[in-house]
């Protein structure tokens, strides 16, 4: 898909991969509106881009993702392009902890079923643009699932299926389905400071957006475009020596 001439829509798109996305998005000549639960996150990132339009939603909750949906299309008719980029990613060992099953279930919701939900809700209308495209953010631990994330990984795995099996359901329509794999990026997912080792984040969103422009539809990153296109013999040894250094089993 191309960059230029869309109306964009990023859950949230507040700080991170989000907002890098929608600076992009911005700067190639599209319209972009961002949403997530912090409407002083939101705020901050108008400031910097004044052209954003912002909408606080909490895609946790069903009523605020309908709501979202049907605000976007009366507010926006020519919105095109949903990008699912909102995900939470929690440190927990479910072995070893006992946690409200609130927190699983809401992990669950950010990462899987506002994704799924806001693509079947975008859909219809989406078929009737000229071109449209559903953005599914997944995660190179998709494909090599470590154990200090279980939850996340599990919902990654889950939304690279989903978009594959969507992309084969939508290919005779105008709506492409593309996946962005990341690696680890230097973000605040999961909290400050657990990902300052990881990619830095301008520069993976330069490579991926630029792909994505080139008509790209499965997109990795260094590590992650290793992972998606590893075999599963070698994402295995993978996952069994990422498990051992992070659970100081080696």
């Amino acid at each position: 898909m191309k960059l230029a001439g869309n109306t964009v829509l990023i859950t949230g798109g507040a700080s991170g991969i989000g907002l890098a996305m929608a600076q992009r998005f911005l700067a190639a000549g599209s319209t972009v509106i961002i949403c997530g639960r912090r409407e002083d996150k939101l705020q901050e990132a108008q400031q910097l881009f004044p052209a954003l339009h912002t909408r606080p939603c909490d895609v946790a909750s069903e009523l605020d993702r309908i709501n979202l949906f049907e605000w976007a299309v009366e507010a926006f008719p020519q919105i095109n392009v949903l990008v699912n980029n909102a995900g939470i990613q929690r440190r927990i060992n479910p072995a070893q902890e006992e946690e409200e099953w609130g927190f699983t279930q809401q992990e669950i919701a950010i990462n899987l079923e506002a994704p799924v939900h806001l693509s079947s809700l975008f859909i219809p209308h989406f078929k009737q643009q000229e071109k449209a495209a559903i953005i599914n953010v997944t995660s190179g631990l998709a494909f090599t699932p470590a154990a200090f994330a279980p939850l996340y990984c599990a919902t990654k795995a889950a939304l690279h299926s989903y978009t594959v099996s969507l992309r084969y359901l939508l290919a005779k329509t105008p709506v492409e389905v593309v996946e962005l794999v990341p690696p680890a990026v230097n973000t605040d997912l999961g909290g400050a400071g657990l990902h300052t080792f990881g990619e830095p984040l301008h520069e993976f969103a330069d490579s991926v957006m630029q792909r994505l422009d080139q008509g790209e539809l499965e997109i990795g990153y260094k590590s992650s475009e290793e992972r998606r296109m590893a075999s599963r013999q070698e994402n295995d040894a993978f996952s069994e020596q990422i498990n051992a250094r992070m659970l100081g089993n080696s």
